[in-house]
């Protein structure tokens, strides 16, 4: 096979391996551990990664020489290697689109579109404090398993995200504003005025008829579309 001067001439570029792998993991998710390269040519090629088959087996033979991909007969697989890639593809993009769903609420098509884009870029770093940022979530918004990452293996028991939207707490916690995601931008000229912007140490002292706080010697009284755009961090 080429090296790898010669690779992007061949289109095998590293986000083209990336989609195959993550093609494999979706399939395996559905019991097929293994495909027949035929199989495997169809569908990249009906997923838009490459533009016919021959680029497609390209692809196959550079990444089994790479050791992503192991060959019996017609048969393709992922190896060891190959693998935990995928995996932490499949982590990175199915936390981006938890965060971007939940925290965001950027609509269907702008989360698809960017969580494709994070899958390829995030460090593990990142992908981490991410992760315990949204409290080691099980899922994706589709319900889709999210493959446990280091900081999870530390964890007994899941938990709470570290920031929530403030109408999450419970009477009596005491927390910090982190951020505000108002629909109505207008609305955060109104919280700014009354002393509610990031930074602000809240007590949230009922949810019930309204949810009202103190911040500092003042109290307020909020609806939970407002308390559903503020998020906090608890406090000790």
């Amino acid at each position: 096979m080429p090296p790898e001067q010669d690779k992007a001439d061949f289109g095998i570029t590293e986000e083209l391996v990336d989609e195959i792998l993550e093609a494999f993991w979706l399939m395996e998710e559905q019991g097929k551990e293994r495909l027949k390269s035929t199989v495997l040519c169809s569908i990249i090629v009906d997923e838009g990664h490459v533009s016919n088959g021959m680029r497609a087996e390209m692809a196959f033979m550079q990444m089994t020489h790479d050791g992503y991909l192991a060959t019996d007969g017609d048969e393709i697989s992922l190896t060891a290697l190959g693998r935990a890639r995928a995996k932490n593809l499949i982590r990175r993009k199915r936390l981006a689109e938890k965060l971007l769903s939940e925290v965001f609420a950027l609509s269907p098509s702008e989360i698809k579109t960017s969580a494709c884009r994070f899958e390829h870029i995030l460090s593990p770093e990142v992908t981490d404090s991410v992760c315990s940022f949204l409290g080691h979530p099980p899922s994706c918004p589709h319900g889709k398993p999210i493959p446990h990452g280091t900081c999870c293996k530390k964890l007994s028991h899941h938990m709470k995200p570290l920031v929530m939207p403030m109408k999450d707490l419970e009477p009596g916690s005491r927390a910090k504003i982190t951020f505000i995601a108002p629909k109505d931008h207008s609305r955060m000229d109104r919280l700014s005025t009354l002393g509610i912007v990031p930074g602000t140490e809240i007590v949230l002292h009922q949810k019930k008829p309204a949810f009202v706080i103190r911040a500092g010697e003042t109290e307020l009284a909020l609806d939970i579309e407002i308390a559903s755009e503020i998020y906090v961090k608890v406090l000790g």
